[in-house]
């Protein structure tokens, strides 16, 4: 089978490079434009374009994917199959040209969290496993017929970028033998299943990532890590955003209002939720880096009242 591969971030990386080494016929790879980044706003290729071109695979770079110059190199690489992982909405005009047509690679098990952020909704929600499915795509958005799952543990110790970076080597395998399949005429894809309880998994904005601090500390425990490292949980010190990257639960008593902010021997900062309380143990305030909280309270320990 002639495959092109679409996909943009790192997270696509795996699924490609799988697909390369297994010798299948990788003709080309559709992923997007280079943009201005870092402080010099440097034009910079994709994660995905830089291995496709380390492999020596045919790169296109749409703007628009119904412009008819692109539609036109796309139908030249005679495409069986196309492979999306991690790119955008795909237009029928696209999706429907490889003849044995367009499978996506979605990061949990569908139906069930649909949208733009399953591994971080799966999190957030404290579910103990996920997982990921290849479907081919349809009119609608992550309802195609399902090809393949495989299941994923979640330990509750685990932020959403350790779910991501477990995720994208699954997933790869998944990737795989889901192409491998569909050459070999072994799988056929089945409905999915309407009637199950589904999670939604929109994509999140800024404003949906405050800490309510009157939420009880085990949810805002799975909220920070379900969010970390992105797009981040924050809240405001002294009028400063500060972000929250890892917080630990325990059995501090803190007397104050949710929000309060209590120090522990040198190193401890806890913070009173709705119910009980969290050790905050990775931040980092407005202007700022990163920093454990050792070093944080080295030269902000004057400052602390509450977290609003």
């Amino acid at each position: 089978m002639r495959v092109v591969f679409m996909g943009t971030p790192e997270f696509a990386i795996p699924s490609l490079r799988v697909l390369a080494d297994h010798g299948l016929d990788v003709v080309g790879v559709v992923t997007a434009p280079d943009r201005p980044s870092g402080r010099g706003q440097q034009l910079t290729p994709s994660p995905v374009k830089e291995y496709a071109l380390q492999r020596g695979i045919p790169v296109l770079q749409p703007e628009k994917l119904k412009d008819p110059a692109f539609l036109e190199a796309f139908a030249a690489l005679r495409p069986d199959l196309a492979v999306v992982v991690a790119f955008r909405m795909l237009p029928e005009v696209v999706w429907a040209m490889p003849t044995r047509g367009t499978l996506n690679l979605h990061a949990a098990l569908l139906p069930d969290y649909r949208g733009a952020a399953p591994l971080n909704w799966a999190v957030i929600n404290g579910e103990t496993k996920t997982g990921a499915t290849t479907f081919f795509i349809d009119q609608q958005i992550d309802t195609g017929g399902i090809l393949l799952k495989t299941e994923v543990e979640i330990p509750h110790d685990w932020s959403a970028g350790d779910l991501h970076d477990v995720m994208m080597e699954r997933g790869a395998e998944l990737v795989l033998e889901t192409v491998l399949a569909i050459q070999a005429g072994t799988v056929q894809p089945q409905p999915q299943d309407e009637g199950a309880f589904l999670h939604p998994a929109p994509k999140i904005f800024k404003e949906d990532c405050r800490i309510d601090w009157q939420r009880p500390a085990a949810d805002l425990y799975n909220f920070v890590r379900g969010l970390s490292p992105y797009p981040t949980a924050w809240t405001t010190l002294g009028g400063k955003v500060l972000k929250i990257f890892k917080v630990t639960e325990g059995e501090q008593t803190i007397e104050g209002k949710p929000g309060t902010l209590f120090l522990s021997g040198k190193n401890e900062l806890w913070v009173q939720c709705g119910d009980g309380s969290l050790r905050i143990d990775s931040l980092q305030l407005e202007g700022k880096k990163r920093m454990e909280t050792a070093a944080f309270l080295l030269g902000h320990r004057e400052e602390l009242a509450y977290v609003e």
